[in-house]
């Protein structure tokens, strides 16, 4: 039988609850930023990628970006529904615990993209767009940079989404702005934040998930864990300091 960590399960499992509060952080980050009339719709395009995209990846997201490799572009469908991993514990924690772990990642990215497009995009046209943007460009690129794709084999590393997330995400919204235009209205009319308390919360519970996101892909309740652990809350003390200096 195969010797599970519980230690670095229950660090792995604890991260994924995290990361996944980053989303509705995020929900409270962008609604707060935006007009009182469109809170509902930015606050919503958040909450619907977590359902949109949990449901594709266990159908087959999990595959397309770590099953195995076709040509260090995508995974195949050997792993649609996971039902070969149900029992999996050969990496030393069980791998539905790492499918959960992978699957915040993918709903956050999707997220992430929504703040780029405030007031310019239909709720029904957000969920089409969430789940064909994952298909063809979330999902293939973790494989690139994690399941085994060009990305990795080229040496690079992406300890914690730096690529597969940020980029990726940052990309598609500057592209999504191209399409869609600007606000109707900018910038002669003026767009203040309703409400900067939803702000201010969004920042802070996703400065708390935060610790799972980073410490968490380490894998491990170790040394790396601490440090990274320990680099998030030092980098984000500097971060608000230097962002009030300069405000002042």
């Amino acid at each position: 039988m195969d010797v599970v960590d519980t230690g670095n399960t229950a660090w792995l499992l604890i991260s994924s609850a995290l990361v996944l509060l980053m989303t509705p952080g995020l929900a409270f980050f962008y609604g707060g930023m935006v007009r009182a009339k469109s809170v509902l719709n930015m606050m919503m395009m958040s909450f619907v990628a977590i359902a949109a995209v949990t449901i594709i990846w266990v159908a087959y997201g999990y595959s397309i970006a770590y099953g195995n490799d076709i040509g260090l572009l995508f995974g195949d469908l050997s792993l649609v529904g996971l039902s070969d991993l149900l029992f999996d514990e050969s990496a030393g924690y069980p791998a539905m615990a790492d499918v959960a772990f992978q699957a915040m990642f993918a709903i956050i990215t999707v997220a992430l993209i929504s703040g780029a497009i405030a007031d310019r995009a239909k709720f029904g046209a957000w969920i089409v767009f969430a789940v064909v943007w994952s298909t063809l460009v979330y999902f293939p690129v973790a494989h690139w940079v994690w399941g085994g794709g060009w990305v990795g084999e080229i040496g690079a590393l992406d300890f914690a989404g730096g690529t597969a997330v940020h980029i990726n995400a940052g990309a598609a919204a500057l592209a999504l702005t191209f399409v869609l235009g600007k606000r109707r209205g900018w910038p002669k009319e003026q767009m203040r934040p309703h409400n900067l308390p939803f702000v201010l919360l969004g920042a802070a519970l996703l400065w708390f998930g935060w610790f799972g996101f980073n410490a968490g892909s380490a894998y491990a309740a170790d040394n790396t864990a601490g440090v990274v652990f320990t680099n998030t809350a030092v980098a984000t003390c500097a971060g608000m300091l230097g962002w009030l200096l300069t405000e002042r």
